[in-house]
């Protein structure tokens, strides 16, 4: 007997540390018409597990905005602030397969350990096969081995030896809260999402979230990682880099710009349309196929300008 694939399920998952900027738009609106195109479920989830760099009123207001630009989402809104039993369920899950070990090594001490050998980031197993005397333990890491492949639907083939790469990565902090890796994992697997569509800035977590799928026994979704919008100086837009929050923009001429962002090449009519008939086109002439192969692009000459009223 066969059985059909699942039906799609995506998802929007923005992290509460300040407004929207036109990046968090640009992944919004591919996750979303990916989603649509497919006659898919489009989740929205709020990832404020780390609970130390939310920024109170942030969520509310990303809510506001999305509901702003158009957007709808299916059932209701997941808190990662909510979801602390299933997290620890599956970090009970990884110590029974014997996938976990203790870390008592802080940040200064890797830092001075990658300073010693050779630069690199790569975790030296410090901890690995047991804490020295009279070290406790500080974070959980995943013991890593070996490599990961897989195919992503914009960025093409993907390999990252995490043993030689990465190394042992932390899933429990120091402070006691998860790390991103294990709750993004956990999450998409209990929400039954199929694909992952965000921005090429998280393209290398994907190697160990795979990593955790797997050994978890959960399904790895399908993913596509859309260019990352930067500034004038190359660098990605983000609060740190005091991007724009794209609230304070025209919302139909935004969402134009985005589409043209992600090569989609929307007539330049449509600049001065309402935000419903920049819905309808982009509904029906969305493809993933013709966003560009690339991991990061300015987005300077396309934003709209905030005084517009178009």
């Amino acid at each position: 007997m066969t059985h059909a694939p699942p039906a799609y399920v995506g998802r929007f998952a923005p992290s509460p540390t300040g407004p929207l900027h036109f990046g968090s738009l640009i992944a919004a609106a591919g996750s979303f018409l990916e989603a649509r195109g497919h006659g898919g479920r489009w989740l929205l989830r709020i990832e404020d597990v780390d609970a130390p760099r939310c920024v109170p009123g942030a969520a509310a207001a990303i809510l506001r905005t999305l509901e702003r630009f158009g957007f709808e989402w299916d059932g209701e809104v997941l808190w990662q602030s909510h979801r602390h039993a299933a997290y620890d369920a599956a970090l009970a899950r990884l110590d029974a397969l014997g996938a976990l070990f203790p870390c008592a090594c802080s940040r200064r001490e890797l830092a001075d350990s990658a300073l010693a050998r050779d630069g690199s980031r790569v975790y030296p197993g410090t901890c690995r096969n047991g804490l020295a005397a009279g070290r406790s333990a500080r974070a959980w890491r995943v013991r890593v081995r070996g490599a990961v492949d897989f195919v992503d639907a914009v960025q093409g083939p993907q390999h990252e030896d995490l043993e030689g790469e990465v190394g042992d990565f932390i899933v429990r902090r120091a402070d006691g809260l998860y790390a991103y890796q294990l709750a993004v994992v956990v999450d998409d697997a209990d929400s039954g999402v199929t694909d992952v569509v965000r921005g090429a800035d998280l393209l290398d977590s994907s190697a160990r979230q795979c990593y955790l799928q797997d050994l978890l026994g959960l399904p790895r979704p399908r993913y596509a990682h859309l260019p990352v919008a930067t500034n004038a100086a190359g660098e990605k837009l983000s609060k740190q880099t005091l991007a724009t929050a794209v609230d304070t923009l025209p919302a139909a001429a935004a969402l134009v710009a985005a589409l043209r962002f992600l090569g989609q090449n929307p007539p330049t009519a449509l600049a001065h349309a309402t935000l419903d008939e920049v819905w309808q086109w982009a509904r029906a002439h969305w493809t993933l196929a013709a966003v560009p192969r690339v991991r990061q692009q300015p987005a300077r000459d396309i934003l709209p300008d905030p005084g517009s009223t178009s």
